[in-house]
């Protein structure tokens, strides 16, 4: 079993005074979870009921704020309670209204009803600090939490309650920080610029890759090596940066091709014009036998040894 003790005053006088905080936070607990009605035991009054799977007593100490610790012990020793099953809810000045911190253990910061609690049980309790704010001076904080909420102040107030009694289940399992986010969902919900949720990714969607754009071919011997017509001039043909061309070697039913230089681009298809016959140097011819009765045949070079059929005829003359 769990208990649950909220800290206030007695009586309609303060129902709705800033140190009547905890008192509040106990009836919205027991109004949203289906407690049976309030009864009075152990010098307050005390509500049961179950939040998830947990058996919670809610108690609300009557004895005023000065004297909660006579109501707190009574209720433990009746129902056998270890220190780490209670929790007391109750206002702190040390928070910006509207905020919560929960705490196990540690000392009363001077709150009245702490130190009644820390004098009958001792420290090793647990809370949870419901933030109304500081008034500015040490002097001003008994008319300040012995006054009424503003009415400025309803709206954060009834998210905290609310909030509260949303986490009510998560404390009473002891998960605290599930408690401290419900909480947070109430009093600071998460808002967008626009008021919707944005989805963007983690990184940024893989970009195509872009062409490479077109252009001359890099000026270098091409890889069948150089052209008996010499390097061709950089820049892509009309066609493309390439085009076929034959041979210079090879026949085609045209005859051979070169590759000439034109205005209209790189190159053009033209007929090669026959080379001028160059006299290749003449070799002697091995010396042959002539007929019997014929002169020999003359020595000299790149000159026939056979004799015309004119000179045979001076020869027989002679």
């Amino acid at each position: 079993m769990r208990l649950f003790v909220g800290l206030g005053n007695p009586g309609a006088k303060y129902a709705g005074n800033r140190h009547n905080i905890g008192f509040m936070a106990v009836d919205r607990i027991a109004a949203d979870h289906g407690f049976v009605p309030w009864k009075r035991a152990f010098h307050g009054a005390m509500a049961e009921g179950r939040l998830g799977n947990e058996k919670v007593g809610l108690l609300k100490p009557e004895t005023f704020m000065n004297l909660s610790g006579q109501s707190v012990q009574a209720a433990v020793a009746f129902y056998k309670l270890a220190l780490n099953e209670v929790v007391v809810l109750h206002d702190e000045l040390d928070l910006a209204p509207g905020k919560l911190r929960v705490k196990q253990g540690g000392g009363h910061a001077g709150h009245n009803g702490l130190r009644s609690i820390h004098a009958a049980l001792g420290e090793g309790y647990g809370r949870v600090r419901l933030g109304i704010g500081h008034p500015g001076h040490k002097d001003a904080v008994a008319a300040y939490v012995l006054h009424d909420f503003a009415k400025a102040d309803a709206d954060w107030l009834d998210d905290l309650l609310r909030g509260v009694s949303e986490g009510a289940v998560a404390l009473a399992a002891g998960d605290l920080i599930r408690f401290q986010n419900a909480v947070a969902l109430r009093t600071a919900p998460p808002r967008s610029s626009t008021g919707e949720t944005r989805t963007e990714p983690l990184l940024d969607a893989a970009k195509p890759a872009m062409p490479f754009p077109a252009g001359p071919s890099p000026a270098g011997p091409s890889p069948a090596g150089p052209s008996p017509a010499g390097p061709s001039p950089a820049g892509p043909s009309p066609a493309g940066p390439f085009r076929a061309e034959p041979s210079p070697v090879d026949p085609s039913p045209a005859g051979p091709f070169r590759a000439k230089p034109s205005p209209a681009g790189p190159f053009e298809l033209s007929s090669v014009e026959p080379s001028p016959a160059r006299p290749s140097p003449a070799r002697p011819s091995p010396a042959r036998p002539s007929p019997a009765g014929a002169p020999p045949a003359s020595d000299a070079p790149g000159l026939a040894t056979d004799r015309s059929p004119l000179q045979k005829l001076l020869d027989r003359f002679r």
